[in-house]
């Protein structure tokens, strides 16, 4: 009997070992999704967005980055700072005042346009070194954004006016090298990121593709020997998808990293069509989701565009 009831004991224990699914016990056993999958590490990825509408940063939680394991690691050292959250951008640099109050939004981060004779706000009133440090000890990241000579086959009908030149390569460095230039002014230290804005563009067209890519690639190469971090902004269905068909193609002084706009969907950082999922990857693309909406925070209203960031941010000193 007694050893009837020991047999009976293993059986039952055996059998509860067994209750749990394989399932459940894997999942017990793995690391968290946000930690092995950078989608579902997006902080908006799982935020519906309906029809016509765009998802705003309060709608979900900020992410603390964390790089997935088997994605490889970044292209660069702890010498550059990145920063992975909301941003904004706006065509004129706001206030002191207003970046203060702004600090209740969820807004981490801030594009800047801070040179290049393309601008659309040229003249940026109280943008010098004490604004980049004010706005770094309030604890805003800053994305330097240079926009510089456009596309021959440029869209935009007032952008014309500033197109590339018929030595491309030569104005890419020399324009390379005024970027850095102004950026040291203002306080933005080597190993920053400095964003090239090159707006839509009709990159299928060989002798214009050509140019264009010419251009960024001698801006590039010049930023990079300078020991800044060049960055390229531009619509993901142009300026993107010419770069990536560059990269898959083999072409060297490529952007380090990439900032794409599109508009009217969720933001998202690894599912961009334009891009091959290992392209651009770890801490190196910006989404830009949204344009030209108005926001209010600590009573001070702006027209911005709205940004998912996991990217190099300005060293301010």
């Amino acid at each position: 009997m007694h050893r009837q009831k020991l047999i009976m004991g293993l059986v039952l224990l055996l059998l509860g070992a067994g209750a749990l699914p394989s399932s459940a016990m894997d999942a017990a056993a793995r690391p968290s999704a946000v930690a092995a999958d950078p989608v579902a590490a997006d902080p908006a990825a799982a935020d519906p967005v309906s029809s016509g509408s765009v998802a705003t940063p309060e709608a979900a939680p900020v992410v603390t980055p964390r790089t997935p394991p088997g994605a490889g690691s970044a292209p660069w050292g702890a010498s550059v700072r990145t920063f992975r959250g909301w941003a904004f951008d706006t065509c004129m640099v706001p206030p002191r005042d207003t970046m203060r109050r702004w600090r209740k939004s969820a807004y981490q981060a801030v594009g800047v346009y801070y040179g290049g004779r393309g601008r659309a706000c040229p003249h940026q009133k109280g943008l010098n070194r004490a604004w980049t440090r004010a706005v770094n000890r309030m604890g805003w990241r800053v994305l330097p954004v240079y926009v510089g000579s456009q596309s021959p086959c440029v869209v935009a009908r007032q952008k014309k006016e500033v197109r590339i030149g018929r030595h491309p390569w030569r104005q890419g460095v020399r324009e390379g090298k005024d970027a850095v230039r102004r950026a040291a002014r203002l306080g933005i230290r080597s190993h920053s990121p400095l964003y090239l804005d090159m707006e839509a563009y009709r990159y299928r067209k060989g002798g214009c593709a050509r140019t264009t890519l010419a251009f960024v690639r001698g801006w590039d190469r010049e930023v990079h020997r300078r020991g800044y971090v060049p960055g390229f902004y531009s619509s993901a269905e142009s300026g993107v998808r010419h770069m990536e068909e560059a990269r898959r193609a083999g072409v060297r002084d490529l952007p380090a990293v990439i900032w794409f706009a599109r508009w009217h969907t969720r933001p998202h950082l690894y599912r961009e069509p334009a891009l091959r999922r290992v392209a651009w990857r770890p801490e190196r693309r910006i989404h830009q989701y949204a344009g030209n909406v108005k926001e209010r925070h600590g009573g001070r209203t702006l027209v911005i565009d709205r940004n998912l960031v996991h990217a190099p941010v300005a060293r301010i000193g």
